[in-house]
């Protein structure tokens, strides 16, 4: 028999992955008010809050304390971790320590930043001050992900490109105020 043995942790893993991605098409929207940034890794908004046990792993882990609880305020998602990547951009950290330490599914390893999307950054040209002729750059410099994510064009204007994972380091280091480099949840449709 060539079949290898079945590790317990990972079938009851994958089991609970499949059982909350049910209940997560199920319950949809209704428990998510979709206006906060999760972790690197994490699963649908209300598969995420099914399986997240508010343990404040993830909070720890993080090198940079990026990661808070969610206040009161967030109703059902009270606790549960998010990042405000206009404060503390996420760190990038080689390991996705965050993501590691999760002791359930709310946090699914990614392969590599490739495959993580934190938010969607867009840039206001109306702020930027490239649009006004003014040499800058200091967004895509600053870029922990390269040209791919974010370059200067022939123009000397910011350009997103598809490697952009949403860490917010660009919106840090912007020198506009407000700053240039805008940001919104991976589930928002405005």
């Amino acid at each position: 028999m060539a079949d290898s043995p079945v590790d317990r942790r990972a079938f009851f893993t994958q089991g609970f992955r499949q059982v909350v991605a049910k209940a997560a098409d199920a319950v949809g929207a209704r428990l998510s008010g979709g206006d906060h940034i999760r972790p690197p890794g994490a699963i649908s908004e209300a598969a995420f809050l099914a399986a997240c046990t508010r343990c404040g792993e993830c909070e720890k882990a993080c090198p940079v304390q990026a990661i808070h609880p969610l206040t009161t305020e967030y109703g059902f998602a009270a606790g549960t971790p998010a990042l405000r990547i206009d404060v503390q951009a996420c760190a990038m950290c080689v390991d996705i320590a965050c993501a590691r330490s999760c002791p359930t599914p709310a946090l699914d390893v990614p392969e590599s930043w490739r495959d993580v999307q934190i938010a969607r950054i867009t840039i206001d040209a109306e702020r930027c001050v490239t649009w006004r002729g003014v040499s800058c750059g200091v967004c895509a410099r600053v870029c922990p992900a390269g040209d791919e994510a974010l370059r200067i064009d022939a123009d000397g204007h910011p350009v997103l490109g598809a490697a952009c994972t949403g860490c917010g380091s660009c919106i840090n280091a912007c020198i506009t105020s407000p700053t240039s480099m805008l940001h919104k949840p991976m589930g928002s449709n405005s």
